[in-house]
């Protein structure tokens, strides 16, 4: 496959990704689930008063690692179905990234139970359907590349 095709590809992925980031995070943490965060105890958030482009280039620098993973081990996933890769990947991503950090919060800080079992849960849901997002756009090294002219 064309080395720029698959750039052109990751890109997209990432751009992908991101936008999934910020549109669930503003539905799920910003409206549908807002209520978590007020449960006892409050005092452990912070308030939000960082400028918003700390927050969406944080939330573009994850994206971007996302992918890049994906790409340097997304070989390794021996399915033949690109779902199936992505399926994997995600919660291969939510094993080592999400399971840890919420070990972590539950013995390490005051945050009430319900908040790590909904981070943890929508940390699985999220990861898993970005994984088959990137697996979708990104493909496998050996396709010919769609996006050439």
């Amino acid at each position: 496959m064309d080395k720029a095709c698959g750039c052109k590809k990751a890109v997209l992925a990432v751009f992908a990704v991101y936008a999934f980031k910020l549109l669930s995070g503003l539905v799920l943490c910003g409206w549908l689930f807002k209520w978590v965060y007020q449960l006892p105890p409050v005092d452990v958030w912070r308030v939000m008063d960082a400028p918003a482009r700390r927050y969406y280039f944080g939330t573009l620098l994850v994206s971007f690692f996302f992918v890049l993973v994906y790409k340097l081990y997304g070989k390794a996933l021996a399915y033949t179905s690109r779902i199936r890769k992505g399926l994997v990947y995600g919660v291969s991503v939510w094993a080592v990234g999400i399971v840890p950090g919420m070990i972590a919060t539950l013995v390490f800080m005051t945050v009430n139970m319900t908040v790590i079992v909904y981070w943890t849960v929508m940390g699985l849901i999220l990861t898993v359907i970005e994984g088959v997002i990137v697996a979708s756009l990104v493909g496998d090294e050996t396709e010919t590349c769609c996006l050439k002219k």
